[in-house]
């Protein structure tokens, strides 16, 4: 829990609620939580699934690891401390995008397990879709698209998450997408369902 350092601060309500947003939207706000290793996929689906639902009308945004590092959180490494700013920050954001009514996803490896569990405890309960991307490492490290764990190997990269740094993996996750087998647009359709299953594309 990050300390609230600002004094003299008072949460003010708003005259437009939460519900209201989600009304006029028709459609409820969630938070889709892409966790898995580097390499696993999880910015592809996540994509996929963003394009998918947009281009069935719905409300959506997609929070990307890499690119919210060089906006929003340019100023943090990937220390221990650092990446559980990171996953702070993006789950305030990716809350406040959930009250505006927008399905929100996210793709960060996001390691550490109490940091996802402290996003899930910003949210109201079935608002937090956890979905693991599970991906082996032998799987990921032939994909490695950015060379990061042949750098990892070689030690040009130190606390590389699955490498010489710990991933781990959601208890119980909502969802788990074998990303070892399947295509990308299978796992999204997945997902997708998995949504309509418990109401969220509709008010």
């Amino acid at each position: 829990m990050a300390e609230q350092k600002a004094t003299n601060v008072h949460w003010h309500d708003h005259r437009v609620s939460g519900e209201d947003r989600k009304k006029l939207k028709g459609q409820k706000g969630a938070v889709l939580w892409f966790t898995g290793l580097s390499a696993s996929g999880k910015s592809t689906i996540a994509n996929t699934v963003d394009h998918k639902l947009h281009e069935s009308g719905r409300h959506t945004y997609l929070l990307d690891g890499d690119n919210v590092r060089m906006g929003l959180n340019k100023n943090l490494g990937f220390s221990a401390e650092d990446r559980a700013e990171n996953i702070r920050r993006i789950g305030e954001v990716a809350k406040l995008f959930a009250d505006a009514g927008l399905i929100t996803l996210t793709a960060f490896i996001s390691p550490y397990r109490a940091d996802r569990d402290a996003v899930r405890g910003l949210l109201p309960e079935g608002e937090f879709v956890e979905i693991l991307v599970d991906a082996s490492l032998e799987t990921c490290e032939a994909r490695d698209p950015k060379g990061l764990y042949k750098k990892a190997r070689a030690g040009e990269i130190k606390g590389f998450t699955g490498i010489d740094d710990p991933y781990e993996s959601p208890e119980k996750p909502e969802l788990t997408l074998d990303a070892n087998t399947k295509s990308i647009d299978e796992l999204a359709d997945e997902v997708i369902a998995f949504l309509e299953s418990k109401g969220l594309l509709a008010v």
